[in-house]
């Protein structure tokens, strides 16, 4: 079968994972309203093409913190990709750095970073951080990635605790025995008790605050990158903090149910950072005029979560980057029937805000 759009990866994956890992990976918290909307959002969003631009030469290639990838895709913090492929999280890893872009690890993966950095030595890999109770656990994992090359770490801010996943809970979603969290190997033996996504409930740090911003600068040279950002209040203490970057985030629609569609925040976050840091935003890409609209409305990139795990499921490495190679050619085409030739030249010109 010919994979011609993500939704034929989807549909690829929903027919050939278990349920309980297809219901964890389609997850959303509660009704799953913000979930939905981060796709219908981008529906809504129509865009202006200029025509007759001679468009016979395109160019996608950007720059992230400093670094140049060959399209504004990168792949978002997903955990567990073991569950959708045996090789997991190495598979992703090798995609990306074949593709040339940007791969942000997961806590939450079953690979360790040193198997991520050893099968992909040349990606360009950023890591994203939780806090947890036990600040020693974080610190390690900070000083681990740095000495292994990670560029930038993605704090990530909204999970003082875990959003309610309907089917998770009735599903009773574990971790196989075979797998686990493998940057937490042997760290948690000792503890007994109930068990949340692969680690001891209670692990997740609630107190967590602007101050470990601050804390995480002590400790680390890395620029912090904070995702699940989705207003402008927010946005602007960031950029007081001296971060390097937000992610405009609701976590794929798992945590708050009810809150706005990642790219419906986007606006007033690129109004408010004004060039200061650059901002970029996940959640709903689906297709390569929504990696267009996004960076019209001021993303100097997006990341996918969920595509990248249904190319997993179809074929390994080989499946990721056929997801990602879709995404690059559709963003190609529609840059160019927009009339745009380099990425310098997608401007909030190009989106017609509908009267709504």
């Amino acid at each position: 079968m010919q994979m011609v759009c993500l939704t034929d990866f989807e549909e690829y994956a929903k027919e050939h994972l278990s349920k309980a890992t297809w219901d964890y990976y389609a997850a959303g918290a509660d009704e799953c309203c913000t979930r939905d909307d981060n796709l219908l959002a981008y529906k809504r969003i129509r865009l202006r093409p200029r025509i007759l631009r001679d468009v016979s030469v395109s160019d996608t290639r950007t720059t992230v913190q400093g670094t140049e990838i060959s399209f504004p895709v990168g792949i978002a913090p997903t955990a567990f990709h073991c569950l959708a492929w045996h090789e997991g999280e190495v598979a992703t890893a090798r995609a990306t750095e074949t593709l040339n872009t940007c791969y942000i690890t997961s806590t939450y993966s079953t690979c360790s970073v040193e198997e991520i950095v050893a099968a992909a030595p040349n990606g360009y890999r950023w890591f994203q951080l939780y806090v947890y109770r036990n600040r020693k656990l974080s610190e390690q994992m900070v000083h681990r990635v740095e000495a292994l090359g990670y560029k930038a770490l993605v704090l990530t801010v909204d999970v003082p605790y875990t959003g309610k996943r309907r089917n998770d809970i009735r599903n009773q979603f574990k971790l196989p025995p075979h797998l686990k969290v493998k940057n937490f190997d042997g760290v948690f033996q000792e503890t007994a008790g109930p068990e949340e996504y692969g680690i001891p409930a209670n692990t997740l740090d609630p107190s967590i605050s602007w101050k470990d911003v601050y804390w995480l600068q002590s400790i680390t040279r890395l620029p912090i990158i904070i995702k699940g950002i989705l207003t402008k209040e927010d946005a602007e203490l960031a950029v007081e903090h001296g971060v390097q970057g937000i992610i405009v985030s609701n976590h794929g629609g798992r945590q708050l149910d009810g809150g706005p569609a990642s790219i419906d925040a986007l606006p007033e976050i690129v109004d408010t950072v004004q060039g200061r840091i650059e901002v970029y935003v996940d959640g709903g890409i689906r297709t390569g005029s929504d990696v267009l609209k996004a960076l019209a409305l001021g993303a100097k990139c997006v990341f996918i979560g969920r595509p990248a795990v249904w190319g997993l499921a179809y074929k390994g490495e080989e499946g990721v980057r056929e997801v990602l190679q879709i995404l690059n050619d559709e963003f190609r085409l529609s840059m160019a029937l927009s009339g745009c030739r380099n990425v310098a030249e997608i401007n909030r010109n190009l989106i017609q805000f509908s009267k709504l």
